[in-house]
């Protein structure tokens, strides 16, 4: 089979996930389904009352498409995909494998899926950022209940627009893909915050470690590189660990909004001598001792199975050397990192003021052997909780002593977050209940609105006063 050589495509929060595993499955009908145990909140519903299959049409049959809809392959009883609309054959063949999406079903964009109208209960929306917006202004007065990848929108105003869409229509389940706030983990740590053990919370710090190769792929020569062409990087990356501090701290208005941060490292000016003038890796003489070689990342990355970055650059059903070199050779991820055009920050750092002074700091941050383990520290008038998205401990001032807490691990990726949300957005909608979510759409517009605020504070090199940010946002 030819390969494609892809041109980078949609948003993934993280590239390590189920979906490779799934394309797999889509290639071998005999083999066992992917299994995902996640809780069985919705498979208990199922079990205690009439309920009926959710049906489903995916646009965007990328990583996160993939991912969100996995849950019907667990539970086909319950959740059933019947529609994919993705430009790219090879993805939309194998999600029409995975799922037996009958052919009229399948479609090159989404405008065919539009004209049909409701022909499913929910919609999957997994595109590029900048799509989101218009299609939810399309699909939500169809009525569909929708799932939007993160984030909203790449304005202000098309995250305000969305939600008062959304609201007017009433088109019911709207959930944004903030999947920190449905991992077991987060939702521990948010029980104890609750139990007052913690005390009064005075102060957050929260970490997101994106990892080096993940940066160099994703926002150096991928689709979120460049501002204009998508959006900057902590509303692109780190807009749900904005929304994990407000899911901590629920009930707590932000006040002011402060941010530093810069493109540090991946740019023309910090090139090696030994690099020349170079383009693109395998032309480059310092190729072997350059940190960011695109020939480590994805040729010699071939051998770990674990972290196939090909995966992301060449659209086959085999990946070799031969089709992942052809791709660095004319593709956008074999630029030199130092001659990609990049223009988001490498780097940020947040700080937050809540009213009664409770403050919040959230770090992003390229240069990390760490990919995506969130770090978290939250220190309370009791007692002090630490946690790395795994375990976490929480020690007691007065009685001096230190627990430690395991949640329940799920497959996949953010802790299980991405399956916790897949759930509990079926559920919700099963249910037609939007408060399973735990979420409203004004709550996911004002995380929003935050990264907003914060990047508008970086820039200007000021506080800004988020009420007042907010109050412009909503005139």
């Amino acid at each position: 089979m030819t390969a494609q050589i892809q041109t980078p495509r949609p948003k993934s929060t993280s590239l390590f996930s189920p979906a490779s595993e799934l394309t797999k499955l889509a290639d071998d009908p005999g083999s066992k389904r992917h299994r995902v145990n996640i809780g069985g909140s919705l498979q208990d519903l199922m079990e205690s009352e009439t309920t009926k299959q959710v049906t489903v049409a995916v646009i965007g049959a990328g990583q996160r498409g993939l991912v969100y809809a996995s849950y019907a392959l667990e539970h086909p009883e319950l959740v059933k995909v019947i529609a994919v609309a993705e430009p790219r054959a090879h993805r939309r063949k194998v999600m029409s494998r995975l799922y037996s999406i009958p052919p009229e079903n399948q479609y090159e964009s989404w405008e065919p899926l539009f004209a049909r109208g409701r022909i499913a209960d929910a919609l999957l929306i997994t595109v590029l950022d900048d799509l989101h917006a218009e299609l939810v202004s399309a699909f939500a007065p169809l009525g569909y209940h929708i799932l939007c990848e993160k984030p909203m929108a790449t304005s202000v105003q098309d995250c305000v627009k969305m939600v008062k869409e959304v609201e007017l229509s009433g088109a019911g389940i709207f959930g944004i893909g903030h999947v920190l706030r449905y991992s077991p983990y987060n939702r521990a740590v948010k029980e104890v915050i609750n139990s007052g053990v913690l005390g009064e919370i005075v102060n957050i710090q929260h970490i997101e470690p994106v990892g080096n190769q993940h940066f160099a792929h994703s926002f150096v020569r991928g689709n979120w590189k460049k501002e204009s062409e998508s959006t900057f990087a902590l509303m692109a990356k780190s807009c749900h660990d904005l929304d994990i501090l407000s899911f901590y701290l629920s009930g707590l208005t932000p006040l002011k909004v402060h941010s530093f941060g810069s493109l540090h490292h991946f740019k023309k000016s910090k090139k090696p001598a030994e690099a020349g003038d170079a383009k693109r890796c395998l032309d480059c003489a310092f190729e072997k001792d350059c940190v960011w070689s695109a020939k480590k990342i994805y040729v010699d990355g071939l051998k770990d199975e674990g972290h196939k970055w090909a995966r992301h650059i060449v659209d086959a059903d085999v990946l070799d050397i031969e089709n992942v070199t052809d791709a660095l050779k004319t593709g956008p991820y074999g630029v030199c990192v130092y001659e990609a055009g990049n223009d988001v920050v490498d780097h940020q750092v947040v700080s937050i003021e809540y009213e009664g002074g409770v403050t919040a700091s959230m770090t992003m941050v390229a240069f990390t052997e760490a990919i995506c383990d969130r770090g978290t520290r939250i220190q309370g008038t009791k007692g002090e909780l630490i946690g790395d998205m795994a375990t976490f401990t929480v020690f007691d001032f007065l009685t001096r002593t230190k627990t430690r807490h395991t949640p329940k691990s799920l497959p996949g990726n953010h802790g299980g977050g991405d399956a916790g949300l897949s759930e509990t957005f079926f559920e919700a909608v099963s249910k037609s209940d939007q408060s399973v979510l735990g979420v409203t759409p004004e709550e996911v517009l004002n995380s929003h609105l935050l990264a907003f605020a914060a990047e508008q504070a970086r820039k200007e090199g000021k506080v800004v006063n988020f009420q007042e940010f907010k109050d412009k946002a909503m005139a």
